[in-house]
């Protein structure tokens, strides 16, 4: 919204209680907000989130602006989001993501693996209904489906100088939840501890109500190395921090895009990520053999290396990391590819 040539208006709610959400939204959107609804201010577009039931929304919006082009962004879906151990699968709500791309006018992902996961996901679902399949739904979801990677507003803040002498810091900036997996990456942590190797910690990342285990339970071998534990609400507080971290380190299970992951590189941190989910498509094809490993139990010797040699990769492939994140998933430009794409689906629409 701060760069973008539209005018936007924003209408949200707390992020809290997301199958209600899903189920509820629309009804509360269209029938109890007392804003963009009761305006009689022409709406030329509506971008929804993949929370949102965009059929349910379709239906329940007042007959003038029915007819409004509708975009559904998937930051993530229900068909394939790794559900904790202890629950069942609700299929219900990944089949609401089925019929919001139905009743949209064009599908967004965030990657290209996320697009070709949830195609795959939605004609596996399709193909459990006991009868009255209805034929060629995932061809018309694909016709509608691109790619429009988010931006990443990351303001950057100057990084303190090579400290040649200084262990290596190892950073996590994901979630503390159990869908980013922290279980294999403590693992290598302690390996590297018990063996000796010099380094030292910086964990981010947001907590809810409960933390995997593995945080607590690695916290008294491993506490003298940390930096800091702990969310940081302050952006440039933030990005300070991560400015003085060197590897930034996943074994997510669970990542179509990585924004956090991109705010690191851009900062000038070396990845070490897992060659699953989105994470091949964020960095170049040359530095895939050097910065993803192919099992969990790779990560240990892959920051055993890194240490040993002071680094995963050289200052001048730093660089052109950075330059390739910018590039491609930086703030103005790439909200106006966003902008301009949203045109198109607005002519196309009005062309129909």
């Amino acid at each position: 919204m701060a760069h973008s040539a539209h005018r936007c208006t924003k209408v949200t709610l707390p992020a809290r209680k997301w199958k209600w959400r899903m189920r509820g939204a629309a009804v509360w959107f269209t029938r109890c907000d007392t804003g963009w609804m009761k305006s009689g201010d022409d709406v030329d577009l509506i971008l929804c989130s993949d929370m949102l039931s965009a059929a349910d929304l379709r239906a329940l919006l007042p007959a003038r602006r029915r007819s409004v082009p509708i975009i559904c962004y998937f930051h993530e879906n229900q068909l394939t989001y790794p559900i904790p151990v202890e629950e069942d699968r609700d299929f219900q709500y990944g089949m609401t993501n089925v019929t919001s791309c139905l009743a949209a006018d064009a599908v967004w992902f965030n990657s290209r693996f996320h697009l070709e996961d949830f195609l795959g996901a939605a004609d596996r679902l399709l193909k459990m209904m006991p009868d009255f399949v209805p034929a060629e739904v995932v061809a018309e979801l694909r016709r509608k489906a691109e790619v429009h990677t988010p931006p990443v507003l990351f303001d950057p803040v100057p990084r303190p100088p090579n400290r040649p002498d200084e262990p290596l810091v190892v950073l996590w900036c994901h979630r503390w939840e159990y869908d980013k997996n922290p279980e294999p990456f403590f693992d290598a942590l302690l390996k590297l501890d018990e063996a000796g190797y010099p380094f030292r910690l910086v964990l981010l990342g947001e907590q809810f109500r409960t933390a995997p285990p593995i945080f607590a339970d690695s916290w008294e071998r491993l506490q003298r190395r940390v930096l800091h534990a702990g969310f940081v609400a302050d952006r440039r507080a933030y990005a300070a921090i991560l400015t003085k971290c060197d590897l930034v380190v996943s074994t997510a299970v669970q990542e179509t895009f990585g924004i956090a992951a991109v705010e690191a590189m851009l900062a000038g941190c070396q990845p070490a990520f897992p060659r699953r989910l989105a994470y091949p498509e964020l960095l170049p094809n040359q530095l895939h053999a050097a910065c993803l490993f192919d099992r969990d139990e790779d990560l240990f010797e892959m920051l055993r290396r890194a240490i040993e040699r002071g680094r995963l990769l050289s200052a001048g492939d730093v660089t052109d990391l950075q330059r390739s994140l910018s590039t491609r998933f930086g703030g103005p430009d790439s909200v106006r590819r966003i902008d301009d794409a949203m045109v198109k689906v607005h002519a196309a629409a009005q062309n129909a």
